[in-house]
C-alpha cells in the first residue's frame, strides 16, 4: 500500500485569492513565489497565475528556475544579486532587481551593463532595519543609479516590520517616513505586503507584493481567502488503551479515560510541528479530533474516543478546509509561514490546472 500522506493544491483558491487581492489593491500586484510559492510549487503557481502583472522570488535561482520552466512574466528578485556576474544573469534573463545596500549599487555603477537595460527597485530602510538605505542615504542613493544612465526603470520600494499588528502605530509610521523620503521622486511606489494590502489602505500604492495571503493563510475567514494547500492522510491503525497509560515518546500524554487512539501517517518529517501541543485539532472525514502524544518523525497519534464511526482508511486533515493552518501554527508556537515552507516530504497533487 503507497503511504496515504498528500499535499492538496487548490490552484482555483489561488487564482480566487489573487483577485481578491488585486482588487482590494486596486493596482498592480506581484504574486510572491518565494520559497517554492510557500511550499505550494513555484512552477506551478506561476503557471496558474497566468493572469499575474508578476512574480517575486527571493533570489536568482528561483528566479532562473522560473525563467527555465517558461515563466515569461516579470519576475522581481527581492534579495538582489551578490555579485557582478548575477547581475549580468539578471540582465540575460529580464530579472527585476532590489537594490538595498551600498554593494549592490557599486556593482551597478561598476559594471560594464548597457544604457538603459536594468529594472530596479530601490528600497528604504523605514524602520525594519533589516535592509535598505537609510532615509538620509535614500536620495542620494537615487540618484547615483540614476547618473549610471544603465536603468530602464527605477520603483521605489520599503517593506513593512509590524502591518499585522493593526493597533500598531508603527506601520503609519513608516508610511509617512517612506512619504518624505521619496516626496518628488519619480516612478512607481511600492509599499503594500500581504498585511498591508488586507489592513493598511494608506499603504496602497502602485505595486503591492503578496505572500502569505495569496495562499490563504495569515489572514482570516472575514477576508473571503481560501485555503490553497491541504494536507492530509489517513488513520493507518487503531487500539485500545485503559485510563493512566500513556502514548508516545516521553509519555506526554496519559490517558484520563479508556481512549481509543487513532495512528496517523504523518509527523515532522512530513512538515507537522513537534511542538505541537496535546488537544490541537486534526479532522478524521471531517470532524474535529484532538491530538494526544508527542508528533514523532513519520507519525502522530489522535484520540477517536469521540468518533466511534473512525475506522482504518478514515480521511485525516492535518490543515486545509477544516482546519486552520494558523490555528496550527498558533497552538505549536510558530507561524503558516512556516508550516506551509515545510511540508514538503508528501507528494503534492494539483487540482484546478
Amino acid at each position: 500500500m503507497t503511504r496515504p500522506a498528500r499535499i492538496t493544491v487548490d490552484v482555483d483558491a489561488l487564482r480566487h485569492n489573487h483577485r481578491v487581492l488585486r482588487r482590494l489593491h486596486g493596482g498592480r500586484l506581484l504574486a510572491v513565489l518565494k520559497a517554492n510559492a510557500y511550499g505550494h510549487g513555484a512552477v506551478a503557481c506561476a503557471r496558474a497565475l497566468a493572469e499575474a502583472d508578476g512574480f517575486a522570488v527571493a533570489f536568482g535561482g528561483e528566479a532562473t528556475a522560473l525563467r527555465a520552466a517558461g515563466v515569461r512574466a516579470p519576475v522581481l528578485v527581492l534579495e538582489g544579486v551578490f555579485s557582478v556576474a548575477e547581475l549580468h544573469t539578471a540582465l540575460l534573463e529580464s530579472w527585476w532587481i532590489v537594490v538595498h545596500h551600498e554593494e549592490q549599487l557599486a556593482m551597478i555603477e561598476s559594471s560594464s551593463l548597457p544604457l538603459g537595460s536594468l529594472h530596479v527597485w530601490l528600497k528604504l530602510d523605514s524602520g525594519m532595519h533589516r535592509c535598505g538605505f537609510a532615509p538620509n542615504a535614500f536620495r542620494a542613493a537615487h540618484a547615483r543609479l540614476m547618473a549610471t544612465g544603465k536603468l530602464s526603470s527605477i520603483t521605489l520600494m520599503s517593506h513593512f516590520a509590524r502591518a499585522d499588528e493593526c493597533d500598531s502605530a508603527f506601520t503609519a509610521e513608516q508610511i509617512s517616513r517612506f512619504d518624505s523620503a521619496v516626496a518628488g521622486l519619480p516612478g512607481p511606489y511600492s509599499l503594500a505586503n500581504s498585511a498591508g494590502v488586507l489592513s493598511w489602505p494608506a499603504a496602497r500604492r502602485d505595486w503591492a507584493r503578496c505572500g502569505i495571503a495569496l495562499y490563504g493563510a495569515g489572514a482570516g475567514p472575514q477576508t473571503g481567502l481560501r485555503p490553497v494547500m491541504r494536507v492530509s492522510s489517513e488513520i493507518v491503525a487503531m487500539r485500545e488503551i485503559a485510563a493512566g497509560e500513556p502514548v508516545g515518546y516521553g509519555g506526554r500524554f496519559v490517558a484520563t479515560r479508556p481512549t481509543r487512539v487513532g495512528l496517523v501517517a504523518f509527523g515532522y518529517a512530513d512538515g507537522y510541528p513537534r511542538s505541537t501541543p496535546d488537544g490541537t485539532p486534526l479532522a478524521v472525514d471531517g470532524h474535529r479530533v484532538p491530538l494526544v502524544g508527542r508528533v514523532s518523525m513519520d507519525m502522530l497519534t489522535v484520540d477517536l474516543t469521540e468518533l466511534p464511526s473512525a475506522r482504518v482508511g478514515s480521511e485525516v486533515e492535518l490543515w486545509g478546509r477544516d482546519v486552520s493552518v494558523d490555528d496550527v501554527a498558533q497552538r505549536a508556537g510558530t507561524i503558516a509561514y512556516e508550516l506551509l515552507c515545510n511540508a514538503k516530504r508528501a507528494p503534492k497533487r494539483y487540482v484546478g490546472l
